[in-house]
């Protein structure tokens, strides 16, 4: 297999595990968690889905012939915490996957190194990916730990829990992030350091 259908199986690999990982996390929430606003800086899970939504049908709909930042998108829209409805919330978050996913799926190996543009600046289609690989990586990493608040301890791990891990130095945590980030791919390395920031605040994007 060449590099480029390489690099396309593995990027649609990692894509759907973070589809997969935050699948998970919503199906341990209420319902009404879904639209806790943490404090005035923060967003609700819902709105950073509303929010990845917006992004994935602006970038992905005619990507290859239109620029990735639509007319009709309205961006600050998306950040507006006024849906209360857990089925919208769900239909943001399969409709706009299923779009991202429809796109990859057409590609070829060649038409990687083609050109396209995202707000009139120029990127390949490889770049194009890969900047949607540690964007989309970095909102899991939000709704993971805006999560695991919500939760209140009452939380199933979505990977090996911590108590499981054989370490030396139980007590410093942070080095299964930095050990998890030489080890998996560039998107793990940016979900951690995006769910660290996250530690002080959840940012608007």
């Amino acid at each position: 297999m060449d590099i480029g259908n390489s690099y396309l199986k593995s990027v649609n690999k990692q894509f759907n595990q973070y589809k997969l990982l935050g699948e998970k996390v919503i199906n341990q929430l209420e319902a009404e968690q879904l639209f806790v606003t943490q404090h005035a800086n923060s967003n609700s899970i819902a709105v950073i889905i509303r929010h990845l939504h917006g992004n994935m049908l602006s970038r992905w709909t005619d990507f290859l012939t239109a620029d990735g930042e639509k007319p009709w998108r309205k961006r600050d829209d998306e950040f507006e915490d006024d849906c209360t409805e857990k089925n919208l919330v769900i239909r943001n978050w399969e409709e706009g996957w299923a779009c991202f996913f429809k796109a990859i799926s057409s590609l070829s190996a060649e038409q990687l190194s083609e050109t396209i543009f995202i707000r009139g600046e120029a990127h390949t289609v490889m770049d194009a990916i890969n900047r949607q690989l540690a964007h989309y990586s970095y909102h899991v990493g939000q709704i993971v730990f805006a999560a695991k608040q919500l939760k209140e301890g009452n939380w199933d791990s979505l990977s090996i829990p911590g108590e499981k891990t054989n370490l030396s130095c139980r007590g410093t945590r942070h080095l299964l992030v930095i050990k998890a980030c030489f080890i998996h791919p560039f998107s793990h390395l940016l979900y951690h350091y995006y769910a660290f920031l996250a530690l002080t605040i959840l940012s608007k994007y």
